[in-house]
């Protein structure tokens, strides 16, 4: 196969030219120590680009939001999300087993952070038989591509303050959201206590995340990310395509939400497709095939003849995602695939 289209993740782009030579040519040090050149610039860099006072690298999203949950809850505290979020969804129990935290779990409209269910839900410091509210999470955008407005998630962050509990926030996608209401990223920044955003989903960089927040907050991250095993020595050359990614490729992003667009247009126009054109805020194409089971069973395997990688059905449907990796040339070429399969 020449080229394999990937419209899995976001997480499959590989990392461009200019961050290969970055990373040949890194100065790089020992972190542990505080001594990496290359990684202090890219937490320096981080904190600067979301208006926070220090950032901390991690190996990943879910490590990030481990250690942020973490840093902020005592054991047995209760942390308050939505039923839909990553945390509870996709990381493995972590907040259970790492924090030994309680999880409650609401169900907001349209999956949209509504700051009065949330303050309704905060328990009663004063009755001894309850846990204590330690922790409120928010995302932005949403697994489901959706972007929080910001007026949403500032109503949230007010509410918090008033009731002293602090907000974070799994950005995994964030420049995405930022890109999509046309902010800048400090704006959505501005509404949490923390910040876990990652360098390679859509930017490109081949690992890492990272967990923003006050200077307090990130040394007991750091000492955390310790305990967990993320202490690594020479990073900066993990760093140095962290950099380019928030320099570079966070500027490039809207070709993305384009191309998601186009790709959304076509397949609506395609037989037992469903799919909400509202919906395609970001990179991201959700919909529902009217296809018998063993016609959607055996789509990815017959994707994949066709050279396209896609993920099989979730929850009632598909997800396409388009990245940088990704032509309008591409996006053609897989859905002539997709067409011919589902017509067939």
């Amino acid at each position: 196969m020449e080229k394999w289209i990937d419209l899995r993740s976001d997480t499959v782009t590989q990392p461009t030219q200019e961050m290969r030579e970055a990373m040949y040519r890194a100065q790089v040090g020992d972190d542990v120590y505080g001594d990496d050149p290359t990684m202090n610039e890219l937490e320096r860099k981080a904190a600067e680009m979301l208006g926070k006072e220090a950032a901390l690298f991690m190996a990943s999203g879910t490590m990030g939001n481990a250690v942020a949950v973490m840093s902020h809850i005592q054991r047995g505290n209760e942390v308050i999300l939505s039923d839909t979020a990553h945390i509870v969804a996709h990381e493995v129990g972590g907040a259970a087993v790492l924090s030994q935290a309680f999880i409650r779990t609401l169900h907001f409209k349209d999956g949209l952070f509504d700051a009065e269910q949330i303050r309704a839900a905060i328990r009663d410091r004063s009755n001894i038989h309850y846990p204590y509210t330690g922790l409120i999470c928010v995302e932005e955008p949403l697994a489901t591509g959706k972007v929080v407005p910001l007026e949403r998630l500032q109503k949230v962050y007010q509410m918090a303050k008033e009731e002293n509990i602090p907000v974070h926030m799994d950005g995994a996608r964030i420049f995405n959201a930022a890109t999509a209401l046309g902010v800048d990223v400090k704006e959505i920044a501005a509404c949490t206590d923390s910040v876990m955003f990652c360098l390679s989903k859509g930017l490109c960089a081949p690992v890492g995340s990272m967990l923003v927040g006050s200077k307090e907050y990130i040394e007991r991250a750091r000492r955390n990310r310790k305990m967990l095993g993320g202490g690594m020595r020479q990073c900066g050359f993990l760093a140095a395509a962290g950099l380019i990614a928030l320099e570079v490729m966070t500027k490039r992003l809207q070709e993305d939400h384009d191309n998601a667009k186009y790709m959304a247009q076509r397949l609506q126009k395609m037989p037992g497709v469903t799919l909400d054109m509202n919906s395609v805020e970001i990179n991201m194409v959700f919909f529902k095939l009217d296809a018998p089971k063993e016609v959607i069973d055996s789509l990815p395997e017959k994707m994949l003849e066709a050279g396209v990688k896609i993920n099989g059905i979730e929850d009632g449907e598909f997800r396409f995602v388009t990245t940088h990796d990704t032509s309008r040339e591409d996006i053609d070429r897989a859905l002539d695939a997709f067409e011919k399969i589902i017509k067939a």
